[in-house]
């Protein structure tokens, strides 16, 4: 969790939690997790969760949309939480939810893929897990667990405190677990038993005054407008993924890198500086590195191919590029990078009060371009070619520019990759639609290049008198 004073936000870490906290309906509530010295049973858990969504008492002025102060700016949340959460009832209440394990959500929408507009559904689903209504996800925890009315479910994760690879890795155990060992009756009920004797979950209380909020109702405007500015698009692509890339020889990640590149400069009509997360987890306390994946490689192979230059010059470029990626990735990973290296540098200038032109500059110029791969089956849990239904969509991330792309991508089995793409609507110039169009074109026009060629029978005779006189 989050400890907002008013100079910085520090990360909190406690030791233990035995409970978390639910929203519902614009409630709160504590859910203990342990009842006589062990773990509740996920059928108790369910008695729990019940209660709470058959508890009929209504919200107290202001705590519906509380959670709106951790979706605004950091500086006023800061002074309304050291004026009206520094004691009594909301200094406990808000103990409470900050020393939760985590928070979860029971949503009243429903969610996934249904009815007419399954693709439609699919950018909904995925624009409610990362900012909700902007007051039913408490974004200063470490993560959010959604659950919606029709029993779809996700998360919403803060990012500074881990990177994505940690939040996939605990999410595939929880659903592999659920699904696998855990199990449900016919009914639809948890398997197990309920102890008789469990307290109830108990409401938090609130004392929320006029004047908070309005701050609750500033911060919500000011998370409102951001959110939906957020212009989402989650792209499956079904028809080909990791075997047919495969088959062209060249490394998954720098064959969908390279396409964005030649997505990127067919919608924008230039290059642009690109940001790809590679973690550096070799290293204790490893975080991520940055691959500034678009190159010069890159850039002549893409100038080759839109010039239609001749094949063979175009494979060879293209080559060249994927062997350049392949190498700036594992120079990322192994200490080899630049970016955290002059954000160091950066931060020790700041500390000497020394002014560097040279930092400043690099260290201003936007990434237009923010892609990373979500991680999956980090651990072999379970076999996707037997149980296609348990397929994921991943996850993805808003814009870190203004007139830029976020996109996120999860190469799924061999036959699949789903790509999560965002911009804003108040750039005329982005559309995340039209990107996943121009990606998926990209990535067509990539693979019909560099597939191996088939022979064609009818040519046979021609190729091999082509051979001979090249033989003479």
């Amino acid at each position: 969790g989050f400890r907002t004073t008013l100079m910085k936000d520090s990360l909190i870490h406690w030791q233990d939690s035995e409970y978390v906290a639910v929203f519902h309906r614009g409630r709160y509530f504590r859910l203990w997790l342990y009842h006589a010295g062990r773990m509740l049973s996920p059928r108790e858990i369910e008695q729990q969760i019940q209660r709470i969504m058959d508890n009929p008492s209504p919200p107290v002025p202001g705590e519906a949309k509380l959670g709106a102060l951790t979706a605004g700016d950091r500086i006023p949340w800061a002074q309304a939480r050291k004026e009206f959460f520094s004691s009594g009832v909301n200094k406990r209440s808000l103990d409470c939810i900050e020393k939760a394990a985590f928070f979860v959500t029971l949503d009243d929408d429903e969610q996934g893929m249904r009815g007419d507009d399954p693709a439609g559904n699919l950018d909904r689903y995925a624009k409610s897990l990362l900012h909700g209504k902007c007051y039913d996800r408490w974004f200063d925890k470490s993560f959010t667990v959604v659950v919606y009315k029709n029993g779809k479910n996700g998360l919403s994760a803060e990012h500074s405190w881990a990177d994505a690879p940690i939040m996939a890795h605990v999410w595939e155990y929880v659903m592999t677990t659920d699904s696998f060992q855990l199990g449900y009756t016919e009914e639809g009920h948890c398997k197990g038993d309920v102890a008789s004797s469990l307290p109830p979950p108990t409401r938090l209380t609130w004392d929320i005054p006029a004047e908070c909020q309005e701050r609750i109702e500033r911060s919500l405007a000011v998370a409102q407008a951001l959110a939906d500015d957020v212009d989402f698009h989650v792209l499956p692509i079904q028809e080909f993924g990791k075997g047919a890339i495969k088959k062209c020889k060249i490394s998954p990640d720098a064959f969908i890198q390279i396409a964005l590149q030649l997505a990127y400069y067919r919608n924008r009509g230039t290059f642009s500086l690109t940001y790809e997360a590679s973690m550096t987890r070799l290293f204790r306390e490893g975080r991520t590195e940055t691959v500034r994946s678009c190159t010069s490689e890159s850039c002549a192979f893409i100038r080759a191919l839109e010039g239609g230059e001749s094949k063979e010059a175009c494979r060879h470029l293209f080559r060249t590029a994927a062997e350049k990626h392949q190498h700036l990735y594992r120079m990322a990973m192994t200490g080899g990078g630049i970016d955290r290296h002059l954000f160091c540098l950066y931060i020790v200038s700041k500390y000497l009060g020394e002014e560097s032109p040279f930092l400043n500059k690099v260290l201003s110029e936007t990434w237009r371009l923010s892609t990373s791969q979500t991680p999956l089956q980090q651990v072999e849990l379970f076999d996707f070619v037997n149980h296609p239904e348990y397929t994921t969509c991943g996850g993805g991330f808003g814009p870190v520019a203004d007139d830029g792309y976020g996109v996120s991508y999860i190469i799924i089995g061999e036959n699949m990759i789903n790509l999560h793409i965002s911009c804003k609507h108040s750039c005329p110039q982005t559309d995340s639609h039209k990107f996943g169009a121009d990606i998926k074109k990209a990535l067509e026009d990539l693979l019909e290049l560099m597939s191996p060629e088939k022979p064609d029978p009818s040519k046979a005779e021609l190729n091999h008198s082509k051979k001979s006189k090249k033989d003479l």
